[in-house]
């Protein structure tokens, strides 16, 4: 698992990016790749731990959790 701090989050289109605490490129996630119950969102400077995986544009965040 990685961590990193949420750049930014749009909750009204259920997207955004992560910044990987290891200096790696910013990794794009969205609302269904976020561990919660109920509304899922994620809000700028939350501190995160996640998995990445390829897809069609680079790296995506999936199972992403805050970390309290």
């Amino acid at each position: 698992m990685a961590t990193g701090v949420v750049k930014w989050f749009n909750p009204e289109k259920g997207f955004g990016i992560i910044t990987p605490d290891d200096g790696s490129p910013d990794v794009f996630t969205e609302f269904t790749a976020i561990n919660a119950t109920g509304y899922r969102t994620l809000h700028e400077n939350d501190r995160v731990e996640f998995e990445t995986e390829s897809c069609a544009h680079g790296l995506r965040a999936r199972k992403v959790t805050v970390i309290p």
